[in-house]
């Protein structure tokens, strides 16, 4: 084994021969055999463990253990306890995913820290025939049978090769000790139950069966690429990208059949994976969104628009009336002039002295008016908004220049009539907008 996984590195994984990685490391039998052989090859590591703290004393003895075993093999270990529980029930995520978001995050910073290329995982070849179990039995599409990546993003399989008894095989051979997690044993877990029985049933159905199985596995993966392909292209051509905004026309997409694989694949890398909730949304009104972990869908009028999720800014930022130029929370530059300019959108001249509260920033918020330039009386901004066909987006993204409880200027739109700029005006302030 040792032989051929020297060989298995040399040609498929060269990468790892000339950088230093970061091996993460359970302290069960797959992580703690792969350790011994990187070691044995001579290859450049450290080791990180997580200690989730989900199985008590038996959670800080596998850790105790791992650090140990860095002392035995000379080896550095990092090791990180986190708070599981908690986490998952802030993120309302279950524990695996919490776990899963937890451990990648920490090896990232690892990574950047001690200088090191990739984070390498002890996932093995039975790991891959339960998760396509897993995948076929809650319902997937082809990603989730083309089997686990030997890459993706900064991260490095290269175990997938070997299956469980060859591994469990070497262990024993060589006394290479290692930690069995107990809820290994628990059949109330689907993953478990595939590993106990029904996969060692299909194995003694037909020994040709892990050889098909890779065999199939090659066939997905390559459906699978065809499909991405064709996707991206797409994408491309229907995802135009305005800002932090992706807009896609709705005439675009209803003319892909079928529409609602379409759907799905389009918009899966963004998190929704509902392909109802989807086709529901464009038979909705304008206005109407859906959201994912991490993304927002809404359809406005004759188009979707996607954008990350953030969290509202609802600070007040003070602006002073001196010459400046202010890059926080938007690009402004401010200067007192003698004379009047030309104007526009983006440029603003006021009376200074009617600024009897200075000047702040801040996003719109409902119950605001102003009194447009040009017009008699007040309008409410939301009323403003609504004839000029803003979209939901668009209001969340307005700035509004205030001073004190006065909205002086809709940033990049409107002005107001009381700040204007008159005959008796003494000191004149040109504010202008960058961005």
């Amino acid at each position: 084994m040792n032989r051929r996984f020297k060989t298995h590195i040399k040609t498929h994984f060269p990468e790892l021969l000339d950088s230093a990685f970061l091996l993460a490391c359970s302290g069960g039998i797959d992580s703690m055999v792969l350790w011994k052989l990187c070691r044995d090859s001579g290859l450049q590591f450290e080791v990180a463990h997580c200690n989730f703290g989900l199985r008590g004393s038996e959670s800080d003895a596998d850790a105790a253990f791992v650090q140990e075993m860095g002392d035995t093999w000379k080896t550095r270990v990092h090791v990180k306890n986190f708070k599981t529980v908690s986490y998952s029930n802030q993120n309302k995520q279950s524990l695996q995913e919490s776990a899963r978001v937890l451990r990648y995050a920490w090896f990232s910073q690892l990574l950047d820290k001690h200088r090191l290329a990739y984070t390498v995982t002890a996932h093995q070849a039975d790991d891959v025939l339960e998760t396509f179990l897993i995948n076929l039995i809650r319902g997937t599409g082809l990603e989730g049978l083309s089997g686990i990546p030997e890459r993706a993003q900064g991260i490095r399989r290269p175990f997938l090769p070997f299956e469980r008894n060859e591994i469990e095989a070497y262990a024993r051979s060589l006394q290479i000790p290692w930690r069995e997690d107990s809820s290994n044993a628990e059949e109330k877990y689907l993953r478990n139950r595939l590993r106990h029985t029904v996969i060692p049933n299909l194995k003694h159905a037909d020994s040709r069966m892990f050889a098909n199985f890779q065999k199939t596995l090659g066939f997905l993966s390559g459906s699978h690429a065809l499909v991405r392909n064709h996707i991206s292209d797409i994408r491309q051509e229907v995802f135009h990208k305005e800002g932090e905004v992706i807009r896609i026309p709705l005439d675009a997409l209803l003319e892909l059949t079928p529409l609602d694989t379409y759907l799905f694949e389009l918009f899966r890398p963004y998190g929704f994976s509902d392909w109802k909730a989807l086709h529901r949304l464009l038979d909705g009104v304008s206005g109407k969104e859906i959201r994912s972990v991490s993304h927002r869908l809404l359809r406005d009028r004759d188009a979707l628009l996607l954008r990350p999720r953030q969290a509202p800014d609802l600070g007040i930022y003070p602006v002073y009336p001196t010459a400046q130029e202010k890059d926080e929370p938007i690009p402004l530059v401010i200067d007192r002039v003698a004379t009047l300019g030309k104007a526009g959108p983006n440029v603003l001249y006021v009376d200074a002295e009617t600024l009897k509260e200075g000047l702040q920033l801040r996003k719109w918020k409902k119950g605001d008016y102003f009194y447009p330039l040009g017009m008699t009386g007040k309008q409410k901004v939301s009323k403003y908004f609504k004839d000029h066909k803003f979209n939901l987006f668009e209001k969340e993204d307005q700035w509004i220049l205030c001073s004190g409880s006065e909205i002086v200027w809709l940033v990049g739109h409107r002005p107001d009539e009381r700040f204007k700029v008159q005959a008796g005006t003494r000191q004149i302030l040109k504010i202008e907008w960058t961005g």
